[in-house]
């Protein structure tokens, strides 16, 4: 066991007007395994590129392991998988290979074909397998599970849960719960870690905002009581001081002496109000900086006249002879929200493409209704470019919902100035949903919405689905959301 110490961290690009950390100080142990969550764009793969080095920063940053970065870049992908794997850890011995592949149930045959030909779950179990081989290291884990279906996600989960000393990005409510024992979150105007794992992380949370905005309401209301006991105090203190120079109209003379008395006592008692009310609103101040923002999201369905949308009797999809899916038969009627499961290459998204209308070959029965409006939300997101107004403009969709989507999943106004191409992951799939949800449609096909979204974000996408009950089919790998959203599962074998 050792300590990593961050001390006085500040770090911001350049040409950036603000930091993106400010005198941060914290200690790991790299014992731990640490959950790293925080809301998209807030700096937590530019905080593992400060670990690695990338980056100059003020501050300190000391420790006494080696860290050791995934996704690994392999260089050379046509390089045998052994290749790979000695390339990362040259001195490796192939019974500890085997071993631990072995617990992520992948077959010895990968290490002799190209890393090409592995699909994207066994090139991070094989990247992750080599890189805790090596010794005295510390893993800086980023995001490993945008490519692994519900199934690998277990298994993997399971992995890390059997070892220790590792930061894990990941926004997967459930994976994080199974394999961390302390959350490093980056907040709003500070970075924090908890024991536990994400579950009790957010109860944590969820408690802390609540007695923050009960106390905030309580101290709103004391510090409109005292204001104005300040001022009926100073009013009084005034009127008292003014009868010193009163007329003798009913032949008694002031006395000045006692009046002066009871002035500067009213005028006492008013400066004490003051302090409570300034001491009042310091601790005000004090309060709700480390609140998200988790507003209700706006959605444009549109009621369609059929209750049947969409019907597959037997249809199996080919690229060229390469056969996708086979014998598949799915109804989607009014109301329904199917989650599309099945293991990568599967065919879950052709088959989301057919019904959006794309050219692929099929063979079987697909039925649409008629002038069926669809808003589809695709895995790609290397088409974004240029600035909002114009992408809001281009695809027709009112600019001021599509904005005002954006800024409660946490877009900064700044943000809407920029080029989409210089957005985060998880920013730009924000984008594609905040799209979609401004389209006035019946039907609503996503493929993988969440790849790269924060946590905050999902809850809050989970809600709206929930609130509107909109008719949706989708594919997603996020377990928890499946549960808490879909109506119906759909398992393509």
């Amino acid at each position: 066991m050792s300590l990593i110490n961050v001390t006085n961290l500040t770090f911001g690009y350049d040409g950036s007007y603000d930091n993106i950390f400010e005198n941060v100080s914290f200690q790991i142990d790299t014992d731990w395994k640490l959950g790293f969550t925080g809301r998209n764009g807030r700096g937590k793969t530019t905080f593992l590129n400060l670990l690695l080095g990338k980056y100059e920063y003020s501050g300190t940053i000391s420790a006494k392991v080696n860290f050791e970065y995934f996704p690994f870049e392999v260089k050379n992908t046509d390089d045998s998988t052994l290749d790979v794997i000695e390339t990362i850890y040259p001195d490796y011995q192939q019974w500890q290979v085997m071993r631990e592949l072995s617990l992520m149930q992948v077959s010895e045959d990968v290490l002799y074909r190209p890393f090409a030909t592995l699909s994207n779950g066994e090139q991070t179990k094989v990247l992750l397998a080599a890189l805790f081989l090596k010794e005295n290291s510390f893993l800086l884990i980023d995001e490993p599970t945008n490519h692994l279906d519900i199934k690998a996600r277990k298994i993997v989960s399971d992995y890390l849960n059997s070892k220790h000393g590792f930061i894990l990005v990941s926004h997967d409510r459930a994976f994080l719960d199974n394999c961390v024992d302390h959350i490093l979150s980056i907040n709003k105007t500070n970075i924090e870690i908890q024991k536990g794992n994400f579950s009790s992380w957010w109860e944590n949370k969820k408690r802390q905002d609540n007695f923050e905005l009960a106390e905030n309401e309580k101290l709103q209301k004391d510090i409109s009581r005292l204001t104005a006991a300040a001022r009926r105090t100073s009013d009084w203190s005034d009127k008292v001081e003014k009868t010193k120079v009163g007329t003798r109209n009913s032949g008694v003379k002031p006395d000045k002496g006692y009046i002066g008395h009871k002035s500067a006592k009213m005028m006492k008692r008013s400066k004490t109000i003051e302090a409570r009310q300034k001491s009042a609103i310091d601790e005000k101040s004090k309060l709700l900086k480390n609140i998200e923002s988790s507003e209700s999201l706006k959605m444009s369905t549109v009621n369609f006249h059929a209750n049947r949308f969409v019907e597959l009797d037997d249809v199996s999809i080919f690229y060229g002879e390469k056969l996708a899916c086979a014998d598949v038969s799915l109804t989607i009627e009014q109301g329904d929200r199917i989650a599309l499961y099945g293991k990568n290459g599967s065919g879950k998204s052709s088959l989301l493409k057919l019904i959006c209308g794309e050219n692929i070959t099929y063979t079987g029965t697909l039925r649409k209704a008629s002038q069926l409006k669809i808003s589809y939300v695709s895995q790609d997101t290397s088409h974004l470019r240029g600035n909002l107004t114009d992408y809001a403009r281009e695809n027709n969709i009112d600019e001021s919902i599509f904005k005002a989507n954006l800024r409660k999943l946490d877009f900064s106004r700044v943000q809407f100035e920029k080029d989409m191409a210089d957005f985060s992951g998880g920013q730009k799939k924000k984008v594609l949903i905040a799209k979609s949800l401004c389209e006035k449609a019946s039907l609503y096909v996503w493929d993988e919405p969440l790849n790269f979204i924060d946590v905050i974000s999902r809850m809050q996408i989970e809600e709206l689905l929930l609130e509107y009950a909109p008719t949706i089919i989708f594919v997603e790998h996020d377990i928890e959301f499946c549960r808490n959203v879909a109506t119906k599962i759909v398992e393509l074998s």
